[in-house]
């Protein structure tokens, strides 16, 4: 991260997006949410966006020997990231679990919107704004997960582009999580309604595949940005990140 740059000069930063299933392997086979920690640090993201992350699940703290006590999205920020934020998305009998960004920035505000359509899925929006050191404009950040029903996927992406076009013109946004959008369609919609184009579609010409994580088949997760200056698509290894959830994370790197 860069310490201290002035108004005149580019402030460049990691991004990194993981949807964490809760801490488990593929088929909830293993726990992992320590070897994640691990994994999420090595790659020195700047921000992270998270999905499926636990607030809290009693049947699982009673069980599990190295179940941390404090929510998971705080395990994970641990003294690398000090400022986080949280989404409750999921609620049962058990517990909860949501969105959640860690951020080495100051968050000075944040706002979990719930995009839930119908039935018993939970899905939300969180949108935090951070405020980079030196800079008098901040950087919007939405960690968003989506549903698994295609009508419902359509009518969050429309709530997602009026958000973004809700926001100051002249504000950096990025967008990023998982989409469930197997079948590619966000990517016209967002650029249409919101200006918001995918890292790696418009650096590489296609969407990452990562999931299922052990062998990649569908382009789930994205990174979308609106307002900045550079956007590079960063290479992650396949391990550990193979073994440590369902999905395969991404990253980037972003210049303001």
């Amino acid at each position: 991260m860069t310490a201290s740059p002035t108004a005149h000069s580019r402030l460049a930063f990691k991004v990194l997006t993981v949807n964490v299933h809760k801490g488990f392997t593929s088929f909830n086979r293993r726990f992992m949410l320590h070897e994640l920690r691990d994994a999420v640090r090595q790659v020195s993201a700047d921000v992270v966006f998270l999905q499926e992350v636990l607030g809290t699940h009693q049947r699982h703290a009673r069980r599990l020997a190295n179940f941390p006590d404090q929510p998971h999205y705080e395990f994970l920020a641990d003294s690398i990231w000090s400022q986080y934020a949280y989404g409750r998305n999921a609620v049962y009998d058990n517990g909860h679990h949501g969105n959640a960004l860690l951020s080495k920035f100051p968050i000075v505000h944040y706002e979990n919107h719930d995009i839930s359509i119908a039935g018993p899925e939970r899905r939300g929006m969180l949108h935090c704004v951070l405020q980079p050191p030196e800079r008098d404009t901040p950087v919007h950040a939405i960690c968003v997960h989506l549903g698994l029903q295609e009508g419902h996927r359509q009518q969050q992406l429309h709530r997602m582009a009026a958000l973004v076009r809700s926001l100051p013109e002249g504000e950096p946004v990025i967008v990023a999580g998982d989409f469930n959008d197997w079948r590619g369609r966000a990517h016209g919609l967002l650029l249409r309604e919101a200006r918001l184009r995918e890292v790696f579609v418009h650096t590489l010409g296609r969407a990452v595949r990562t999931f299922p994580a052990p062998m990649p088949l569908l382009a789930l997760d994205r990174i979308y940005v609106r307002g900045v200056a550079v956007h590079t698509p960063v290479v992650l290894p396949k391990r550990p990140w193979s073994r440590l959830s369902d999905h395969a994370p991404l990253a980037a790197e972003i210049a303001l």
